[in-house]
């Protein structure tokens, strides 16, 4: 897969460049937040190649696109200039103050989280994985008082104790003030000479009002406060601050009052929220500690749908700040996640869809090594009845975590592959871990196996578009004799190939029918037989005959060429026309088909060669049309 053509492709399709206010990633998707949501053509998004799914959920417009998201995203920002989005709001049309009024409480609240949290979960996710390696370490003998163990563990410990710094930046995205400043106040809340008061107790004020003191390390939701306060003090001095001297007097007035704000209100209000948000999971864990990992890991898929799962993160983010564990997220999360594996994988055993095979082989793989959004947009989503079985073995999963008093040390997304941030103290944790895995995956494995699904269901876009084509056909087909012999002629000038020489599974493993491929050299498909033409896509790239003789003919003119949406082709017959040998069918313009960065290699295909006995190729090679191609008999 081209990701780089995909960033080029999106960008037109959201509305381009000026349409996009922020543009972040997480592990597997684009997150935009657009100026005018009715510029975005989603149909079209949903059909490019490369695209697994699009979400709308959380204040976000999500682009479901794999592991290789950050090439997509460094296309887009390229091509956007170099910006993850522009900070005006005085675009014409429906602007994003208009449509932030539009959302509810709950989607903002969401929306400010995911898109504070996007650029720090690499920091966090290498601190925990070293805190994970460190503890593999000690368990083969690394002295935990020597110099080494307290660099790695320094190292590990940097991303969660200036927390504040890091998520300043994301929550200055957000809100659309200038990242530097914002990080410069979370660096106040961090100074020496501050963490020097609080750690000494001094009783202090500012011009007499007194100041609450309070260690900021590790914390979370005082600086999103902070920084949400911040960006309206930043309009103020934009606005007021004469342009003569804004240059220095803007800043000044920014961190002059918003610092002190931060310190003295907001920071010690956020500090409250905090310790109530870890207090309120500890109570639910003391009274039923099976009930959190239970609910996270049968509902999960939901909350990643939503959006809301981010809601969860600042908790678990404070709690191994506090702690040096968390129960929120890591023990559900694991449970949900090896079961979307675990439901996957029985799909790839027990289906016959050869395409739908290889998806839920890649994808669930993926799953429990710990990303399961193309596994589950692209497999259990689709067919449905995966979705309650990872629900069953994630819940059940959960139980056992909860039971048994699983924790994270770690922040990191839970799999196979993060096993080792559940190494910690406690030496049976990690045992647990191991054992949450085995029921989830079982379990949801089982599942699946005994419900069965629909293959049907699952992948809509190409196969459903040939099934489309078949179905006209067959509606169409006229009374015609089957079982004589005929020829098939040469539709388009070109050059003869095997279809094995088609990129395409669909065409080279002959699933769809047999016969050959041609590379075009002019722009015309003519009819190959007498007859009559029994299906017409509506983005006219392809073309289904039905012989005198009954031999149904598919055309398909290029490898998904349906995404262009019917843009360099020209139909000249429409459903129900009777063709003869030689007809002009339809046009395209080939060379700028394959500028747009598609292949034209045009397989034509017996689509019930069942019906017959036998195939002969009569051409190889350069052909022009009205030659024989293939005898049917």
């Amino acid at each position: 897969m081209d990701y780089k053509k995909l960033g080029k492709d999106l960008l037109p399709l959201v509305g381009g460049a000026d349409n996009i206010s922020k543009l972040t990633h997480c592990a597997t998707r684009l997150r935009f937040e657009f100026y005018d949501r009715s510029k975005v053509d989603e149909t079209a998004i949903k059909r490019t190649s490369g695209v697994i799914s699009v979400v709308e959920k959380g204040g976000q417009f999500q682009v479901v696109v794999g592991n290789d998201v950050p090439i997509t995203y460094r296309v887009l920002i390229n091509e956007m200039g170099g910006t993850a989005g522009r900070s005006d709001s005085g675009k014409s049309g429906t602007n994003s103050g208009e449509q932030q009024e539009k959302k509810s409480i709950i989607t903002n609240i969401i929306s400010v989280i995911s898109t504070t949290f996007t650029p720090v979960i690499p920091a966090l996710i290498g601190g925990g994985m070293i805190k994970a390696v460190l503890s593999i370490l000690v368990l083969f003998g690394l002295d935990d008082t020597s110099s080494t163990y307290a660099l790695l563990n320094l190292i590990s410990d940097a991303a969660f104790y200036f927390m504040p710094v890091l998520l300043a930046y994301g929550a200055a995205i957000k809100f659309e003030c200038n990242p530097v400043l914002a990080m410069t106040l979370a660096s106040a809340l961090l100074h020496p000479t501050w963490a020097g008061m609080v750690g000494a107790g001094e009783s202090i004020d500012f011009f007499h009002i007194p100041v609450k003191l309070v260690d900021y390390s590790y914390s979370v939701i005082p600086i999103i406060l902070s920084i949400w306060i911040m960006s309206y003090v930043e309009k103020m001095a934009e606005k007021y601050t004469p342009s003569i001297i804004k240059f220095f007097l803007k800043p000044l007035i920014i961190l002059f009052i918003s610092a002190p704000i931060a310190m003295i209100i907001i920071g010690p209000f956020g500090s409250f929220l905090n310790t109530l948000l870890e207090t309120g999971a500890n109570m639910i864990n003391a009274r039923a500690s099976w009930l959190l990992p239970m609910l996270m890991g049968a509902f999960q898929p939901f909350l990643v749908l939503t959006g809301t799962a981010w809601a969860m993160t600042p908790i678990a983010t404070v709690q191994i700040s506090s702690l040096g564990y968390e129960i929120v997220n890591g023990p559900g999360m694991l449970a949900s996640n090896i079961a979307q594996g675990g439901a996957t994988l029985a799909v790839a055993l027990k289906t016959k869809n050869q395409q739908l095979k290889q998806l839920a082989s890649s994808s669930g793989f993926t799953a429990v090594m710990g990303i399961t959004e193309p596994c589950l947009y692209g497999v259990i989503l689709p067919l449905k009845k995966p979705l309650i079985a990872s629900m069953i073995g994630g819940g059940v999963g959960g139980i056992y975590a909860g039971i048994s008093g699983l924790v994270r040390y770690a922040f990191v997304s839970p799999g196979l592959a993060a096993l080792p941030a559940f190494i910690g103290e406690n030496p049976m944790n990690i045992v647990h871990a191991v054992i949450t895995c085995v029921i989830s995956f079982a379990a949801a494995f089982a599942a699946v196996w005994i419900m069965g699904f629909d293959d049907g269901e699952s992948g809509k876009d190409k196969r459903q578009e040939i099934e489309d084509l078949k179905i006209k056909a067959n509606s169409r087909k006229e009374n015609t004799e089957e079982g004589k012999s005929q020829i098939v002629s040469v539709p388009i000038n070109g050059e003869i190939v095997s279809l094995d020489r088609v990129n395409d599974a669909v065409f080279s493993q002959k699933i769809l029918g047999d016969g050959v491929a041609i590379i075009p050299e002019e722009g015309k498909v003519f009819s190959p037989v007498n007859g009559v033409v029994s299906a017409l896509f509506e983005t006219k790239h392809a073309i289904g005959i039905t012989s005198e003789e009954g031999i149904e003919l598919l055309i398909h003119i290029g490898i998904d060429t349906v995404n262009l949406q019917g843009k360099y082709f020209t139909a000249h017959v429409d459903v129900g026309t009777q063709v003869e040998k030689g007809d002009l069918m339809i046009s395209f313009d080939g060379e700028k088909i394959q500028k747009e960065g598609y292949d034209i290699i045009t397989p034509v295909l017996i689509a019930n060669m069942a019906q017959f006995t036998s195939i002969d190729v009569q051409k190889d090679g350069k052909a022009a049309a009205g030659e024989p191609l293939m005898i049917i008999s």
